[in-house]
């Protein structure tokens, strides 16, 4: 069920096709990306990086070729918002693309599909055909002499690890998705060596609304340091999971009582790679400055077994990690081992200890975020759910 009719709703609120994109050619390039650092808007990916600050870097860039990326591959476990925008409100995200380009000064954006979203390509397709036709893309955009910009879709293979920026342009350079050193960043040296501006479906969409409602209005919603609103994909052990849209700096508490989550034991913010957050904890606020996530939510009752869960998120960070850095590659069949010792019984407090700081090693020397962020579950599980999985005799209450 998605819930998308909310009072004070930001991304759900009222739009028409085309409006940012006639909005953005009457003003300067200038005053938009002043418009969206008044904002405040950030990333809605994950990493909470400010949008305009990136912008603002490709923008000053003397280079003739500039491209915009859309990441659209949402290969996190338990996210499922990016789609829900793609199929329903195409024309957020794409006008959003089409501003961004008319800002920057580039002339050609990309669509970076998540593989296992093939069968929404040929209506994307088809809906920028239709933008074609309205003079919406391509060249001399709705009669702007000089503004030339057009969009493709490009597809992913199934790997994770191409949510990172990088990764994901190594891919559709056609190389194996692995992740870049940084620096240079992508503002810098992006796709074939361009600058190149990457963001996520969401804040794309994002973009569209403060183009033509301005900055302030979008900093109103959220909290300070956390503006405007988010998508979250709610999933699991509740009455009506769906995608929901939410001011920054809900309590988590709020969300399980509008969710109908009942008898609630364990939330997992921001997907596999996120943090597991006990019933002490549920008093925290989804923020970028408390408990970030890049969208996705999944609730666990009292019927569930957290190794298990465990297990099964360890698991799924050895099949995707890309083997390329050390502490990734081996480090994630590492806390695997761990938590199947501490499945069997097989373990020591010690040697669990001993993994405990390898998944602290791993969060700072990994290359990219899947190594950085593959350790959370295992330590916030462990610290959180200590009590639960251990018995006093230092055995497994499995």
């Amino acid at each position: 069920m998605v819930k998308t009719k909310r009072e004070g709703s930001v991304i759900f609120s009222e739009y028409k096709r085309g409006e940012a994109i006639k909005a953005a050619l009457e003003k300067k390039r200038e005053d938009i990306l002043l418009e969206l650092r008044e904002s405040k808007v950030k990333g809605r990916g994950g990493a909470g990086f400010p949008t305009a600050t990136k912008w603002m870097v490709v923008a000053a860039s003397t280079a003739e070729i500039k491209y915009v990326i859309c990441n659209a591959d949402e290969g996190e476990p338990g996210t499922f918002k990016d789609r829900v925008l793609l199929v329903d409100y195409p024309e957020l995200v794409f006008d959003g693309m089409v501003v961004a380009g008319y800002t920057i000064g580039a002339s050609r954006g990309i669509v970076y599909l998540r593989g296992e979203y093939e069968y929404i390509r040929k209506p994307l397709e088809d809906y920028l055909e239709s933008m074609r036709k309205d003079n919406l893309l391509g060249k001399n955009i709705l009669g702007k002499e000089g503004f030339d910009f057009d969009i493709s879709i490009r597809m992913g293979s199934g790997a994770y690890v191409c949510g990172e920026e990088t990764a994901l342009i190594e891919s559709l350079e056609g190389n194996r998705g692995e992740a870049r050193n940084k620096p240079p960043y992508p503002v810098n040296t992006g796709f074939f060596g361009r600058p190149t501006v990457v963001n996520n479906v969401e804040t794309l969409a994002a973009v569209s609304h403060i183009v033509v409602k301005g900055g302030d209005w979008f900093r109103q919603h959220g909290t300070d340091k956390s503006t405007g609103s988010k998508l979250f994909s709610i999933s699991g052990d509740c009455e009506l999971p769906g995608v929901y849209e939410l001011p920054w700096g809900t309590k988590l508490s709020e969300l399980l009582t509008l969710v109908g989550a009942k008898n609630t034991k364990a939330i997992q913010v921001g997907g596999a790679s996120g943090i597991c957050l006990n019933k002490t904890q549920f008093d925290r606020t989804l923020a970028y400055e408390d408990a970030a996530t890049g969208g996705s939510i999944m609730i666990f009752n009292g019927s569930r077994n957290m190794v298990h869960i465990l297990k099964n998120f360890m698991e799924f960070f050895v099949e995707e990690s890309c083997g390329q850095c050390t502490p990734c590659r081996i480090g994630n069949v590492k806390l695997l081992e761990g938590v199947k010792m501490i499945e069997s019984g097989e373990y020591t407090f010690d040697y669990i200890e001993k993994l405990m700081e390898l998944g602290r090693t791993m969060q700072v020397s990994s290359k990219c975020g899947l190594g950085q962020s593959s350790p959370n579950p295992f330590i916030s599980i462990l610290e959180n759910f200590k009590d639960e999985i251990f018995n006093g005799n230092g055995g497994y209450n499995g």
